[in-house]
C-alpha cells in the first residue's frame, strides 16, 4: 500500500481510502450490518488506514458501522474522517437550514454549517464512532447561509480543543477554497472525480496541486461503471441511486465498455482487475492524493486494497488517457 500527505496535517494515509457510504444503506438497496463491520475490518488488515465517513450515510448507521468495527484496534493506527452541515431528523426549521433533497418519505436533509449546528453534530459523530477525536473533519456541502471564514472558525476551535486534528471541505468552488485557507489551514479537499467526470481537474486539483493541499476524489470507480462489472442488461431495483439515472443508461454503459476494453491488455500484464487501473490512473492526475472506494464486504474491501499498490509505467498511463480522452464523456447528464 502506497501512502500520501493529507495535505498539511502531517499525516500520511493510504492512498486508497475506504469510503463508506454504501455501507450505511441509503440510497444502495440497504446494507448487512455484519458484512459492512467485515469489511471495514478487512480494509483495515489489507493495509488501508483511511476511512471516510458521514452522519447522513445511513442517518448515523455508517458512522456507528465504524465505530464497532474499530473496536479493540489501535485508534493511533487508523485514521477517521467524517463530516458535518447535513441534519436530519429536523424538528424545527427556520431561514439557517437550506434544503438539500429528501432522504425519504416526510424526512427531509437541510444544510446548517452555523457554529452551534457543528459543535452539536460533532457530539453526536464522536459517540457513534466510540472515539474523542477526528483526524479529517469537513463541511458535506457548502451551506449558502454561512460564510467559509465563519465555518472555519468554527473548525478552527475544534481543532485547538483537540476534538479534529486536521481541517478538509468537500463539495467547494475554488472560491471557497481560498476562502477557507484565508483564515487557517485547510488540509484536503473532497470531490467528484473519476475518468469519465473530469470537471475538477481545472479548478479544485490545480488548486489543490498549487496549494499542497491533499486531494481525496470520491466516486472514483463513478459508481461502478468504471469496474467492467457493469453490463449494458443490468437493472437497478428502485431503492438504489442508479435506477433511472441517465448517468446508466444502455447507451453511456456500452460506450464504457468499448473504452475499458482498451485498458484491459494493460490490466492483464498486471495482472489486475480493471478498476486497479482505473484508480492507479486517477491517482497519477496531477492533484490527486487520495481515491475513495467503497465496499459492501470483506471481498470487496480485500480487492479494493490492492490497487494501492500497482505502478502503471508512463506508456500505460499514456494508453489509459487515450482512451479516457477518446470517450469524450458521459452522454445526457
Amino acid at each position: 500500500m502506497k501512502f500520501a500527505p493529507l495535505g498539511k496535517s502531517g499525516m500520511e494515509a493510504s492512498v486508497i481510502g475506504f469510503g463508506s457510504w454504501a455501507i450505511g444503506g441509503w440510497k444502495w438497496g440497504g446494507a448487512d450490518a455484519k458484512d459492512a463491520v467485515a469489511a471495514v475490518q478487512t480494509a483495515l488488515d489489507s493495509g488501508i488506514n483511511l476511512i471516510d465517513t458521514a452522519p447522513v450515510y445511513g442517518f448515523g448507521l455508517s458512522e456507528e458501522l465504524v465505530g464497532e468495527a474499530i473496536k479493540g484496534r489501535k485508534r493511533e493506527d487508523i485514521l477517521i474522517a467524517t463530516k458535518c452541515g447535513l441534519r436530519f431528523h429536523v424538528e424545527e426549521v427556520d431561514g439557517r437550514f437550506t434544503p438539500h433533497g429528501s432522504s425519504a418519505p416526510g424526512q427531509e436533509i437541510y444544510r446548517n454549517l452555523t457554529r452551534d449546528s457543528v459543535r452539536m453534530e460533532i457530539e453526536q459523530s464522536l459517540k457513534r464512532l466510540g472515539t474523542d477525536y477526528i483526524d479529517l473533519y469537513q463541511p458535506h456541502w457548502q451551506d449558502p447561509n454561512v460564510a467559509p471564514a465563519e465555518i472555519m472558525g468554527t473548525l478552527l476551535e475544534l481543532k485547538k480543543e483537540g476534538k479534529i486534528r486536521a481541517i478538509g471541505t468537500c463539495n467547494a468552488s475554488v472560491d471557497e477554497l481560498d476562502a477557507y485557507s484565508a483564515v487557517g489551514q485547510l488540509d484536503t479537499d473532497q470531490e467528484l472525480y473519476n475518468a469519465l467526470e473530469r470537471q475538477r481537474e481545472e479548478t479544485n486539483l490545480a488548486w489543490c496541486a498549487n496549494n499542497d493541499s491533499g486531494f481525496l476524489a470520491y466516486s472514483p470507480m463513478a459508481q461502478g461503471l468504471l469496474t467492467g462489472k457493469m453490463p449494458p442488461e443490468r437493472t437497478f431495483p428502485e431503492s438504489d441511486l442508479r435506477h433511472g439515472n441517465p448517468k446508466y443508461s444502455i447507451e453511456n454503459r456500452t460506450r464504457v465498455g468499448e473504452m475499458l476494453a482498451k485498458v484491459q491488455p494493460i490490466a492483464d500484464a498486471h495482472n489486475a482487475r480493471l478498476e486497479h487501473v482505473m484508480l492507479a490512473w486517477t491517482l497519477s492526475q496531477r492533484g490527486c492524493s487520495h481515491v475513495l472506494v467503497g465496499g459492501r464486504n470483506a471481498e470487496q474491501a480485500a480487492a479494493n486494497a490492492k490497487a494501492g499498490a500497482l505502478t502503471l509505467a508512463s506508456d500505460e498511463l499514456a494508453a489509459v488517457s487515450a482512451a479516457v480522452d477518446a470517450f469524450g464523456g458521459l452522454s445526457g447528464v
